[in-house]
């Protein structure tokens, strides 16, 4: 135990610094499932088929569990170390450490790897070689792989003629950002693609050049990817191929420069609440996830179901001397065709039994659609790719809330990754599902048609399939990771947790806990439930705040976890920064438990 002195004019206060204690219930259970004191690899093997729900777990692997836990305790001198088992502490110390994370960290992809594309939503990035906002931040090859390390597996690129037209930029058209030679990103992309996954890199191209500079365009291409770039020739797919019989493949998709001709300008109608002042919360750590059925609601009150128009983000600013021919060498690289989404939307929504194609719609526009033509869309993406990208008054890289799209089969929910928030928390947490590979295998029920050859209706109220039971112990390693008055110059910190779902509406909710005041390891002992209509698709969001009486709550970190992947029992939950960040201490204690 040691103190911690703060200053107030010319008072001093003094906390003490406890040692984090197990709870109650943490010390009731040990006593359960130990003898005098020691649990052995025996006592570990019942408490983790009995508490954690591990039922298939062999004593050979609670024996190997046992090891590597007496390993962690022994590493702390203060700890009394067993070697037949673990005593209170070390136990205490076991639960809260990463052997025992509410999603592994050691789990392979575990789905099928074999069906065709459109059956997975995908890691999707958004101007994916932007350091900053939309305007005038710098281009450069460093976001590519940034992104590339955590694991996104599509990669958008906008190209240009450069200055003097004799070679290809990367850059945001008609903006002032800096631009970076195409060749840098082709060669980042190459030597970082696998890094992180070994599943196929999906690379989006926005094109406006001439046909000389595509084929320019084409050689760069062909010569940095080599054998590992999947081309099929002139012919358009029949159907997606499987990402497993892609592995370490290159892909790239783009639309005919001939299409980008045709493509209307429209003028960019933004939602009245989009221009207002930011509320506090949100200057300082991003807007709160949308409601998907209000935002739906209020959408379908301002707009109609007239022509859905093809204004894809980057082709505001058309090149007027590209040609209507398009370089054969280039056309033969296209191996996932873009189509229009221009015109009726039941016509491009019309699935052609013979051949498949992206099709890219802005956030808002998506709205639009999906309140028209709800089960088209679900329809659609079960053979087609569907791409949704950020309104273009999103300059400063903001994002929107992804189950719009998730819960419609939107595959390509594309993302300005360079930036932090909520909605790119949820994004970060959706992926980390199936062992991080940035493929994470659609829900069945956006896959099947049932015995009417009808396919899921997303507004449609589904019955409760499983309650979520949350109970939050407690958090500790604040005091580590952060200075001494990061959280306040005249106290500790007074903790709560926020904690919440996010997925469609009928399952979509926040909760918290109670502040605990002045005290660095808080201990909370407060249970949720979570009714969840469609737990394929729930996210579990949680937040820590540093309440403050007179000013914004301080950020503690946050986590966002796929509920399908959620370890069952007593488990550390890591936190993370802002960016996504794992802090290297902060831990909370937490049961999960599904009950029908």
């Amino acid at each position: 135990m040691s103190k911690q002195t703060y200053r107030i004019c010319c008072f001093q206060r003094k906390f003490k610094l406890k040692e984090a204690e197990a709870p109650d219930e943490i010390k009731e259970l040990f006593g359960r499932f130990s003898e005098n004191g020691i649990m052995t690899s025996e006592d570990l093997c019942k408490f983790l088929k009995d508490v954690q729900g591990e039922e298939n777990v062999a004593k050979e692997e609670a024996e190997t569990v046992m090891e590597s836990a007496l390993k962690l305790v022994h590493e702390h001198l203060n700890i009394v170390f067993h070697k037949k088992g673990l005593n209170l502490d070390g136990f205490f110390r076991y639960l809260f450490s990463d052997l025992n994370v509410s999603i592994s960290t050691h789990k392979k992809v575990h789905h099928d790897m074999t069906a065709p594309l459109s059956h997975y939503f995908i890691y999707t990035s958004h101007n994916t070689y932007l350091t900053g906002n939309q305007l005038n931040s710098d281009c450069s090859d460093v976001p590519i792989i940034k992104a590339l390390q955590q694991g996104v597996r599509v990669i958008e690129l906008d190209m240009w003629p450069n200055s003097s037209k004799d070679n290809v930029d990367i850059l945001h058209g008609g903006t002032l950002t800096p631009p970076v030679e195409l060749i840098q990103c082709l060669k980042s992309i190459k030597e970082h693609a696998f890094v992180a996954s070994e599943y196929p890199v999906i690379i989006t191209l926005e094109d406006h050049l001439t046909p000389d500079l595509q084929a320019k365009a084409a050689e760069m291409v062909t010569q940095v990817f080599g054998d590992i770039l999947f081309t099929c020739g002139a012919e358009c797919l029949s159907e997606f191929p499987s990402p497993e019989s892609l592995k370490g493949r290159i892909i790239i998709s783009t639309k005919p420069p001939k299409e980008y001709l045709e493509s209307k300008k429209t003028s960019e109608k933004e939602n009245s609440s989009q221009k207002g002042k930011k509320s506090s919360e949100e200057k300082a750590w991003g807007a709160e996830i949308s409601d998907l059925s209000q935002k739906m609601i209020a959408f379908s009150e301002n707009k109609d179901d007239g022509e859905c128009q093809d204004d894809e983000a980057d082709s505001h600013h058309e090149n007027p001397n590209i040609q209507q021919n398009i370089a054969p060498e280039y056309k033969h690289l296209i191996a996932i065709q873009a189509g229009k989404s221009k015109g009726p939307t039941s016509e491009w929504l019309t699935v052609d039994p013979i051949k498949v194609k992206r099709v890219s719609l802005n956030e808002e526009k998506l709205i639009n659609v999906a309140l028209n033509h709800g089960q088209d869309l679900v329809r659609f993406t079960q053979r087609n790719l569907l791409r949704v990208y950020p309104k273009g008054m999103r300059v400063d890289s903001s994002n929107y809330n992804p189950l719009i799209g998730w819960m419609h089969g939107a595959q390509m929910v594309a993302f300005n990754m360079q930036g932090h928030g909520r909605p790119l928390w949820l994004m970060q947490g959706m992926f980390r599902a199936n062992g991080g590979c940035g493929y994470v295998k659609k829900p069945e029920l956006l896959l099947k048609t049932d015995a009417n050859n009808e396919v899921h209706d997303p507004k449609r109220l589904l019955s409760v399939k499983t309650t979520l039971k949350v109970k939050v112990y407690m958090g500790k390693g604040w005091h580590l990771d952060f200075k001494r008055t990061h959280f306040d110059a005249y106290s500790p910190p007074d903790f709560y947790v926020k904690i919440g779902i996010a997925g469609v509406p009928a399952d979509s909710r926040v909760k918290k806990t109670k502040a605990i005041e002045d005290n660095w390891i808080p201990t909370w002992n407060d249970e949720f439930e979570f009714p969840l209509t469609v737990p394929e698709l729930a996210l579990l969001r949680i937040e820590v705040h540093e309440y403050d009486m007179s000013e914004i709550d301080d950020f503690g970190g946050q986590t966002c976890i796929p509920v399908s992947e959620l370890r069952t029992g007593i488990r550390a939950v890591p936190i993370y920064n802002e960016k996504g960040e794992k802090y290297p201490s902060v831990k909370l204690l937490i049961c999960f438990e599904f009950v029908k």
